[in-house]
C-alpha cells in the first residue's frame, strides 16, 4: 500500500477553455494532487532524494498551469499527472482540476475533474 503525500489549492493563472475569452484573459485555476509514494525508504534513512519532493512538483504543476494552453480541463489534469509522474519516487496521482470561474450561466460554486492516473 503506498502512501500520500497531497498538496491542496496550487493557483494560477492560465488561458485554458474552448472559448476566445477564456484563451484571451485567463482565470484562475485551483489545483490538489496526491501523491502515491513509498515513503518507507526516505522516513529510514531522513533523506529527502529517497521521496517525492513536494516543493519542486508544486513549482511544476503551477508550470503546467501557466504553460501552453488547451480546451479541455481534462487535458490539463492529465498533463499535471503526467508531470507528477516524471518523479520516480510517485506511483500513483491523483489530480483535481478546479475552475471556479468556469463559463456557466447559472450560479454554481466550482466545475471541477479528477483523474487518477499511475505507472503502468
Amino acid at each position: 500500500m503506498l502512501d500520500r503525500i497531497t498538496v491542496t489549492g496550487l493557483r494560477a493563472r492560465g488561458h485554458h477553455g474552448v472559448f476566445p475569452r477564456e484563451r484571451e484573459l485567463g482565470q484562475t485555476f485551483v489545483v490538489d494532487v496526491s501523491l502515491g509514494v513509498d515513503t518507507r525508504p526516505a522516513a529510514s534513512g531522513d533523506d529527502l532524494a529517497a521521496t517525492a519532493h513536494y516543493g519542486v512538483i508544486s513549482e511544476e504543476v503551477v508550470a503546467v498551469v501557466t504553460g501552453d494552453p488547451v480546451d479541455l480541463i481534462e487535458t490539463l489534469a492529465q498533463r499535471i499527472a503526467d508531470q507528477c509522474l516524471s518523479h520516480a519516487a510517485v506511483q500513483e496521482v491523483e489530480v483535481t482540476v478546479h475552475k471556479p470561474d468556469a463559463p456557466i450561466t447559472v450560479p454554481f460554486d466550482d466545475v471541477t475533474i479528477t483523474i487518477v492516473r499511475s505507472r503502468g
